[in-house]
């Protein structure tokens, strides 16, 4: 029995976690944070509650057990943590690494209104890579059932779809446009914030179930969603592409050279190896004094992988202050340790042409906070007479992404009014038989909220398909006798379906 804790006599301070000091790590792209060690997941387990209540799963977009698997963490129940976690989250190393915890199950934890919350999320981090080192999986007895399921995108949504698909029983093929499956995990994320090697690992786990990835084929290109569900005889579809198409903001200038996406820059480095020319063959052109236009976690990723390049000034432009920046906080304090500049309340006018078709500079106006917009901040307001020029010779733009634009152009899918896919409230799209969800639905959002909409995906198809979901709880008045036919409750009566010749 585990005797009760109060906030009084648990550990009072967070266990801090060991980092690469600042002036070593921009040299290279070793993980900034080296983890937990084990008696520090064990202190740290000891800072749970276990409060009945369970806010922290309720703030979970998958709802995992959180005071389950750090109830077995403190039991030296590793395993069991590692099971757990695996019952509602499959990439347990990845999403500690990158999830914000801190707006999710740590923002709500209750230690949190009193102390420091627990640390949910390298406690995570820590069981994942765990499992990894020693080789952990769950995968489960399979009885084929002899449908066939199509995944469109390899990242978070479809590596979780894929996952439940498979343990259904379904076969299932996953399709990735690029030549390495993982989606922005693999491009979007650089190495000292997610290893390529965690991504391997939790990805051939996948493999495990029987789930089978198919790269360097583009949907919408070499065959459509319709083809799909038509004469490639997929019985459902889900599209998990993800939203990664560039946004700019159409000042003068963008057309030169030395202007690029966060995106174009992070696909470069992080999937295509840029910064291993020319060992690999993909080269980059860097400038000596980089403007990252933005403040989110894509660009403080995008200001750090330049310095790791070799740009012998980073700077951060953004219209607001530090306090409205979308990023992790933890992202910005790692990008101010490590020499960051940042430009607060400055918004970009025009990027300034050299005469050779290449960057001097840009041309800027402070800003001033007003009344809040409907993100909830305060709206930047220009401050009349304040333009002035910015040095640099090379700007990235790291201010938001779009739904691609092909699957659009390629079938018949219905659209909403910004160009994602439109889908339901059980994620079906217009096209039967075919389910979206992640970034491609909702615009840009997290890992985990991504594996929840994969999952709930997952759920809709498996009903659409007429296999019983093992994991729903049945009402009560299915199981009253009421309206049963031969036994069987009139909500779990199949059907089989049909494909007209």
């Amino acid at each position: 029995m585990v005797k009760k804790r109060t906030i009084r006599t648990i550990p009072q301070e967070r266990t801090a976690i060991a980092e690469q000091p600042a002036r070593e790590r921009i040299s290279n792209f070793g993980e900034v944070s080296c983890g937990y060690r084990q008696e520090e997941a064990l202190r740290e387990s000891e800072r749970c509650l276990l409060c009945p209540e369970q806010p922290c799963v309720a703030g979970c977009p998958v709802g995992i057990d959180i005071p389950g698997f750090i109830h077995k963490i403190g039991e030296k129940d590793f395993r069991g943590a590692y099971d757990t976690l695996t019952d509602t989250n499959l990439l347990p190393a990845i999403c500690g690494r990158v999830c914000p915890q801190e707006t999710q199950c740590e923002g709500v934890c209750t230690v949190g209104d009193t102390l420091a919350p627990v640390a949910i999320g390298r406690l995570e981090r820590w069981v994942g890579d765990m499992a990894i080192a020693e080789g952990w999986a769950n995968v489960p007895y399979i009885e084929p059932n002899g449908f066939k399921v199509g995944i469109v995108g390899s990242g978070p949504a479809g590596m979780a779809c894929a996952a439940d698909m498979a343990k259904a029983g379904c076969s299932v093929t996953v399709f990735e446009a690029f030549h390495q499956p993982g989606g922005v995990l693999r491009y979007g994320i650089p190495d000292f914030r997610l290893p390529n090697e965690v991504i391997d690992a939790e990805i051939e786990k996948l493999t495990r179930l029987g789930i089978k990835f198919k790269c360097n084929t583009l949907v919408g290109r070499l065959f459509t969603i319709e083809e799909m569900v038509g004469e490639m005889g997929f019985h459902t579809v889900f599209i998990g592409t993800g939203a990664g198409y560039p946004s700019f903001m159409g000042i003068p200038g963008e057309s030169l050279n030395g202007v690029l996406s966060a995106n174009e820059l992070l696909t470069r480095c992080n999937l295509m190896r840029a910064r291993e020319f020319p060992a690999h063959d993909t080269p980059i052109e860097l400038g000596r004094r980089v403007a990252v236009i933005g403040a989110g976690n894509t660009a403080m990723d995008a200001m750090r992988v330049c310095l790791r390049l070799g740009a012998e000034r980073v700077y951060c432009v953004y219209r607001r202050t530090k306090a409205e920046a979308p990023a992790r906080a933890e992202e910005i304090h790692h990008a101010e340790e490590e020499g960051i500049e940042f430009n607060w309340l400055t918004s970009p006018l025009e990027i300034l042409d050299d005469g050779n078709r290449g960057v001097r500079g840009m041309r800027c106006q402070r800003m001033e906070l007003g009344e809040p917009d409907a993100s909830g901040r305060r709206r930047p307001v220009a401050t009349p007479g304040s333009e002035f020029e910015f040095e640099c010779d090379m700007v990235v733009f790291a201010i938001g992404t779009n739904a691609n634009p092909i699957l659009g152009q390629t079938s018949q899918i219905k659209l909403d009014k910004r160009g994602y896919i439109a889908a339901d409230e059980t994620l079906a799209t217009s096209l039967d038989g075919v389910f979206a969800g992640g970034d491609i639905v909702t615009g840009a959002a997290t890992v985990i909220e991504a594996m929840g909409a994969g999952r709930k995906a997952a759920r809709a198809m498996k009903a659409y398909l007429g296999l019983r979901d093992t994991e729903t709880i049945y009402s009560q008045a299915a199981d009253s006798g009421e309206g049963r036919l031969f036994g069987i409750p009139p909500g779990e009566r199949n059907y089989a379906r049909l494909r007209v010749a």
